[in-house]
Parts: C-alpha cells; sequence; structure tokens
C-alpha cells in the first residue's frame, strides 16, 4: 500500500512544470474579448464625444431667420 509504481524522471516532472507555467501565464479568449471590447468602447465614446460637439457647433453656426 502506498508505493509508487513508478518515478518519474527528470524530463518528464520539466515538462510537467513547463506545461503548468505555460498554461497559467497563456492569455484566454476571455481576457482577449474583454481587452477587445474595452477598446471598441473607447473609441466609440471617442467618436460620441467628437460627433455631439461637432454638430452642437454646426447648429449655432445656423442663423434660425435665415
Amino acid at each position: 500500500l502506498g508505493k509508487q509504481d513508478y518515478k518519474k524522471t527528470r524530463p518528464m516532472l520539466r515538462a510537467t512544470r513547463l506545461k503548468a507555467e505555460a498554461k497559467k501565464t497563456a492569455l484566454g479568449v476571455k481576457e482577449v474579448a474583454l481587452v477587445l471590447a474595452a477598446i471598441l468602447v473607447f473609441l466609440l465614446a471617442f467618436y460620441a464625444f467628437f460627433y455631439l460637439n461637432v454638430s452642437d457647433e454646426v447648429d449655432l453656426d445656423l442663423d434660425p431667420d435665415e
């Protein structure tokens, strides 16, 4: 009871460790999607800000008597 049938060799241990580290540091699809969504929201807000400012200036330049 409690005996190990085999002992892992150094290359096997190293491969297992490298695989675990790669899994830990790899970017997932969720993280990439969140970053892209944040960039999209920022660009949309930037566009909306300038669109509203330009449209207000055009409306102010028009004379209601014309």
